[in-house]
């Protein structure tokens, strides 16, 4: 009887210590999404958005714990309440605004065609007849899905990130990846075997995304003000990218919530 008793006790000392542990927000993110959020070599997750959203928590009183999510699940996952927000330089877009909130935007993007060099291809014109590689459900998925028939591409693959997609572009198992330039520029500066051969104007900004009218959106929003007022962010952003963001960007200009038409 005394073992049992010992036994319960210990259970519920350990989920006790269990709860008083858990983070008070579950972040969503594709982890290996650079310079966004990846893994450093001890297996800590790092990245803008990791800096992003612990500077936003600290100026809040929370915790956060960082969940691996495939990019595609990750609106799944913030709908169904299993994370609190998500980040993985999500744009935002009226059609996503639907179903889900995003706080003020802080980076302005476009989508880029990257190609390994040996394959000669110097643009989207010598895509006729050949591989393009996506991310799931991304906007340069919906991209060549829409432009397809225009560039001829033969087929389109999807992958869960950039890493798998580059390894496929190296083996000559794609002839081309069509992703966010951010990334792909951070990814290929220190490979002379790839690189970006075409910048796909699109005019996305990125932003953490919540649940559809969370109170948290808002309130998260309102820090996002502070840290571009004071500075914080487009020091986030120089240390990321080594130079100052832009004027009038949204790294560095307040602007609205996005709210769906």
């Amino acid at each position: 009887m005394k073992h049992t008793l010992r036994v319960t006790l210990l259970s519920a000392a350990l989920l006790a210590a269990a709860g008083a542990n858990a983070a008070d927000w579950t972040v969503g993110a594709n982890i290996g999404n650079v310079p966004w959020e990846f893994e450093d070599a001890s297996g800590k997750p790092v990245g803008f958005e990791v800096d992003l959203v612990t500077e936003i928590a600290d100026r809040m009183g929370k915790t956060v714990e960082f969940v691996n999510t495939p990019f595609n699940g990750l609106f799944s996952a913030v709908q169904s309440g299993r994370i609190d927000m998500a980040v993985s330089s999500i744009t935002i877009t009226d059609k996503r605004l639907e179903s889900v909130s995003f706080a003020q935007p802080y980076y302005d993007s476009d989508q880029s065609l990257s190609t390994a060099t040996s394959t000669g291809i110097t643009g989207l014109e010598g895509m006729d007849g050949k591989v393009v590689g996506v991310d799931t459900g991304s906007t340069g998925d919906m991209w060549a899905e829409a432009h397809k028939g225009e560039y001829g591409f033969s087929d389109i693959k999807r992958y869960e990130g950039l890493a798998p997609a580059m390894l496929d572009m190296s083996a000559g198992r794609i002839d081309g990846y069509i992703s966010d330039i951010p990334a792909v520029l951070y990814y290929v500066k220190d490979k002379p075997e790839l690189k970006v051969v075409e910048r796909i104007p699109t005019g996305e900004k990125y932003s953490i995304m919540f649940n559809k009218d969370a109170p948290l959106a808002g309130e998260v929003n309102t820090v996002i003000t502070e840290l571009k007022e004071d500075g914080t962010l487009a020091e986030i952003y120089e240390n990321w990218f080594g130079t100052a963001p832009d004027a009038g960007t949204s790294t560095v200009e307040v602007m609205d919530m996005p709210k769906a038409k």
